[in-house]
């Protein structure tokens, strides 16, 4: 009996990765059988196995096939150079790559880091990034509390994952130029198998469903009725809003689906048409 093809997926074993990309497999309807501390996972109802792995090397599995695909931040991949291909945007763990400098640094361009030592753990993308400007700088590259780097001497400026920016103000730094922006991204492998490509495609439907779901919300109003066709220009993500005939004369219920981007300027349009009694509502799946 031929035994069953199994997707190889690695995840972050720990980290700001971690718990969110399991999230996304547990609301893709993937159960996870997970003891604590364990390197690799089985999956009880999808042909999936989960690779807990240190963020920097998961690249190098995908490249050598011990991983097909992989939850992986863009700045990682980018910061590789291996052969990686980005299948999906997941739209969490959002952050940019930035470099900064003491606050009270007179930065006025990129051409003031001539010479500088700029310590980071993104020495590739920031020596790309810097022969794209024509500017030489000496990269030190450390990991771990980039940040402290120039309060300790150790260089004059830093280039590091910045979300908030928090940390930086914290340790006296200003954000003053941006390499690029990252998020978590679904990667794959350059070589998968007829087989293994056909799970990869069921995954990505059912993850496309979750995705769509988060970026969207549902949405029930009452309407006059003769403002339902301006009303039906703002609303439909889909098709068409669905419209029903209220008891009360002149008036109808409008359901339709809307981008969570766009909520408050759909919701203040709505209000100056008429509409009344809005109602917005989560959604856990979207096929379309």
């Amino acid at each position: 009996m031929k035994k069953m093809n199994k997707l190889k997926i690695a995840v972050q074993k720990s980290g700001r990765l971690n718990e969110a990309s399991l999230k996304l497999l547990k609301d893709c309807g993937i159960s996870v059988d997970n003891g604590k501390n364990q390197l690799r996972a089985s999956v009880s109802n999808f042909p999936l196995e989960i690779l807990y792995l240190r963020n920097g090397d998961i690249p190098q599995y995908l490249e050598d096939g011990v991983a097909d695909i992989a939850i992986l931040g863009e700045n990682v991949v980018v910061e590789s150079g291996k052969n990686i291909k980005v299948l999906e945007k997941l739209g969490f763990s959002k952050c940019r790559l930035s470099i900064a400098v003491p606050k009270g640094f007179d930065y006025r361009s990129l051409k003031d880091l001539e010479g500088k030592k700029i310590a980071t753990s993104y020495p590739n993308t920031l020596r790309n990034y810097l022969e794209k400007n024509g500017v030489n700088a000496d990269i030190h590259v450390i990991s771990g509390s980039v940040e402290i780097a120039p309060n300790i001497g150790l260089a004059d400026a830093i280039c590091d994952i910045v979300s908030s920016g928090s940390t930086l103000f914290n340790n006296g730094l200003k954000e003053v130029e941006q390499l690029l922006k990252s998020e978590a991204a679904l990667v794959a492998s350059p070589a998968l198998d007829e087989e293994k490509q056909q799970l990869l495609e069921d995954l990505l439907f059912r993850m496309r469903s979750v995705l769509r779901a988060r970026r969207s919300k549902y949405i029930l109003l009452n309407a006059p009725n003769d403002k339902l066709e301006e009303i039906s220009k703002i609303l439909p993500v889909l098709k068409s809003p669905t419209v029903l005939p209220l008891m009360e004369e002149g008036w109808s219920s409008i359901h339709s689906v809307i981008n969570e981007g766009d909520f408050w300027n759909v919701i203040d349009r709505l209000k100056a048409l008429g509409a009344q009694g809005i109602l917005v509502i989560p959604i856990e799946k979207m096929v379309v």
